[in-house]
This record gives C-alpha cells, structure tokens and sequence, in this order.
C-alpha cells in the first residue's frame, strides 16, 4: 500500500520526540479510538504536556475488529459508509490504492500508520482504564486511572473525552410482551455471519448496521425477517460508478442544499416501497443517511421478509404489528447505542435521551476545562470533525485561541442545537447530528475569529501547569 502525504506534510513526519512546553495546561485524553488518537496528534504537535488513557492494548477503538477493550461494534463484513477521501484526515491521505469504501481493516491499518507516522505512540497509555474525572476544589479535573500498576488518581487542568459513542447498547424499552425462547443479542455483539448460519433470525432497525446484518444473513442464515418500525431513505453508496458522496458542496451554503442533494441521491437509488418497506414520513435529508447496495436485489431475490415493527413474542416465533409472524431462534436488535460517561457523576454530565448540547459539540460552558472530541453524529464522517475539534482545543490550550463572552457561547450553543434539531426528525438518533461541511466551515471560521481575539489580549485558558497530584498506591510522586 502505498501511503501519499503531500509534500508540505512531510515535515511534520516525526523523527524524534516533539519538545513539550511544560508552562501549557497539563491535559488528559481519553480514548484511544480515532478522535483519541487525533486530539493525542493536535497536542503532541503543538507541545501540550498531556497523557492519553486507553482501556485496550492496541489504538483503534470501533475500527479494530475484536478490540480487547471489549467496546468494538466492529463486525467481519463492515465497512465504512463515507468514501476514504472524505474520512481521511486533512494531513495524512488515505493509501491511493484503497477502494473507495475501505474494509474495517484497511482503516485500523491507515490509523497505525497516522500514529507511527506523527511519532507519539509513546504518549499513550495502555491497558489503562479511567475510572472517575470529577472537579477539583482547587480548580482543574482530577483523573482516577487503574491499569497494571494500579490505581492512580492525578491532576490535569483540562480533559478531552474522546471515548466515542457507539459502545453502550441501547435495548428497547420496555420490553415487548410475550416469552421468546431463542437468542436475543445486540448489534454490538454482532461478530460474524457465523452467528447467523442456518437460524431463522429476526433484524430489528433500519440503520446502517441492520441493512449489513440482514444483507449477509440472507447469504447464511435459513431466513430472514427485516422489522422495521420507521422508513428510511435508503442511498446506494455508489452512482454512475462513482461515490455517491463525492459532491463537496462550500461549507457557507445553507443545509437546504444539502438536503437537496441527499433527495437527488434518494431519487436516483430508487424507491423502496415496492420492496415492502414503509415510506419514510420524511424527507432524505432529514435523517441520517443509511446507505446499502444490495438491500433491494436480497428483498427482490425473496431472501429477505420485511416487516413492521414487534407487537410481542411467542415462543419461536415473532408477531408483528401487521398480525404477520416470522419464525425466529435469534434477534439481532439493531436499535443503537445509548451516549454514556461512566466515568462522569451523572449529576455533573449526562446525556438524557442521548441530547447534551455543547457549543460546537466540543465545550461545556458551565464546565472550563472539560472538552468533547467527536461527540457528534455528522452527515460524513466523524474523523475530520474531531480533527478540526482537537486543533482547535490545542489552540485553546496554547494562547492561540481565546473564547468569545460566555453570554455568547451560551447564545451560540441554544441557537446551533435547535437550529440542528429542526433540520432532523425529533428522534434520540438525530440528537447530535450536524451538516458535516457546514460544521466544518463554521468551525473554522470561529477558530479564526478567536485567533484574532488572541491577538488583541482576549482571554484565553489559563497559561500554566497544574503540578498533578497524586493519590493512592501506585501514585506518582
């Protein structure tokens, strides 16, 4: 495979241990999936004395297939629903031979390569898991970690929770009538179509995950029944034997274009009601784009039966609400993860209904020191916007940037989320979900605005190092 950096990039190739500036704020990461691994990359570049924690033993966090952290959703078949151009991150190319939709593993291999490339694999700490971040009285965060030489609890002046957001499965509520006597599991324990070989499986939901499950139980399994209680526009993720999201529209246009072309893409996929799928009561653009290129012909092929939504159980089968009914000895609930921080009192952050509003879906307002990395469910994909978070963070962190009035971040945040929730049906899916180009500029501009202020003596983070303090055994002195 052959790695394509731009020339103007090949300096920031690291030969050699980057000075750390030991007046900036002292910072923790946690996580080391993909936003982990950039918001590590934008401090180590920027000379931010910082400490990133994973749980597992390798980098890659839902892209690494069997993860030992045990949170990967990742399974055997998957592969990312954004073409590579448009997942890379903006200083470091995808490999120019990929195909346009790479494999799981074609991705944890480009993520390797990011963090050898950039030099600070050293920097993360392995095998490690955050147990507790909580405010202390002296200001700062103090962060209580265990990990093979035990517990440890230390201080930093900020923290940048980067532990991704599809680990926590997310099981209907309450539960439906009846008794059921197969195997029910989650989509996060989806491995393999071994799983599915030979049984009569049950999928329930209509994302991305469901229309892969399902695809590759029709090759395996003895049946199939698809329940799905909502109608999605489902995309083809190639046209004209192009990437369907190959179209990059200027950032500054408003979301109606974006829309527009999501309609266009939907159109031209094709309807699925002839196939036995409910009409979406709305618009394509006005949902996460689920994308499938082979949903249609398994339906058509009679390898997979649609249903609605589950009215209950009945021992091996399931009833739906139409009366229909489906044999089953496996469910597979593909019903999405829940936005958790189990290392956070919930009376300080929690997420009810997956809804935390953040100002740019990175920053508390109430909360100084304590950021978000990729806690956002874009129209593309996430690694370019928790690129552009992590480096504005950074900036944060070294004087570069400094924050608006707090009145005006308030303002901001209340005027982006219910701008953002208007624009997406009301559901916990659509909490965080943001128009990727348009995030991206907006960002970027704001960036720049605060860099001005900078400029001019606004206020910025607090210019020095908390001297961590530790507690309990193994602690640091």
């Amino acid at each position: 495979m052959s790695y394509l950096v731009k020339p103007e990039h090949l300096a920031a190739a690291v030969t050699g241990d980057i000075a750390v500036n030991e007046s900036l704020p002292r910072t923790a990461v946690i996580g080391a999936g993909s936003s982990g691994i950039t918001a590590a990359k934008a401090l180590y570049a920027a000379g931010v004395p910082f400490d990133c924690f994973e749980r597992g033993s390798a980098i890659g966090g839902n892209w690494l297939f069997a993860n030992p952290n045990g949170q990967s959703a990742c399974y055997d078949t998957l592969e990312i629903n954004t073409s590579g151009p448009r997942m890379a991150f903006s200083d470091f190319p995808m490999p120019s031979d990929y195909p346009p939709y790479p494999r799981h593993d074609l991705v944890h291999a480009y993520f390797e390569k990011y963090v050898d490339h950039f030099g600070f694999r050293h920097k993360i700490t392995f095998n490690t898991t955050v147990e507790d971040v909580s405010r202390d009285s002296g200001g700062g965060w103090l962060v209580r970690t265990s990990g093979p030489g035990g517990e440890r609890t230390e201080k930093y002046a900020a923290v940048l929770v980067a532990n991704g957001h599809h680990w926590d499965p997310k099981w209907p509520e309450p539960a439906y009538p009846g008794t059921f006597d197969g195997e029910q599991i989650h989509a996060h324990n989806y491995n393999s179509g071994d799983q599915l070989e030979g049984r009569d499986v049950v999928v329930v939901g209509a994302g991305n995950s469901a229309m892969d499950i399902a695809v590759e139980g029709s090759f395996r399994a003895k049946s199939v029944a698809l329940s799905i209680r909502h109608g999605q526009w489902v995309l083809r993720k190639s046209l004209l034997g192009k990437p369907s999201d190959q179209v990059a529209l200027p950032g500054w246009m408003p979301w109606w274009v974006t829309g527009l072309r999501l309609r266009i893409g939907a159109l031209t996929s094709g309807s699925l009601r002839r196939y036995g799928l409910p009409t979406p009561p709305h618009k394509p653009g006005q949902s996460h784009p689920v994308q499938s290129d082979q949903i249609r012909t398994r339906i058509a092929a009679g390898k997979i039966a649609v249903h609605p939504g589950i009215e209950r159980f009945d021992g091996d089968s399931v009833v739906f609400l139409d009366g229909s009914r489906a044999p089953a000895d496996l469910i597979v609930w593909a019903t999405g993860y829940k936005v958790s921080f189990p290392f956070l009192d919930p009376a300080l952050v929690s997420a009810a209904n997956n809804d935390l509003p953040l100002w740019k879906r990175t920053v508390h307002p109430e909360l100084p020191g304590l950021f978000f990395i990729g806690l956002a469910q874009p129209v593309g994909a996430v690694m370019p916007v928790a690129e552009a978070q992590s480096a504005w963070v950074a900036e944060m962190l070294t004087g570069r940037y400094a924050l608006p009035a707090g009145a005006e971040i308030r303002a901001q945040l209340t005027r982006d989320h219910e701008r953002n929730k208007k624009q997406f049906y009301a559901s916990p899916r659509h909490t965080m979900e943001v128009d990727f180009d348009h995030y991206l500029w907006d960002l970027g501009r704001e960036r720049r605005r605060g860099q001005q202020r900078a400029a001019t003596g606004g206020t910025a983070f607090p210019r020095h190092r908390d001297e961590p303090r530790s507690e309990g055994d193994g602690s640091k002195a």
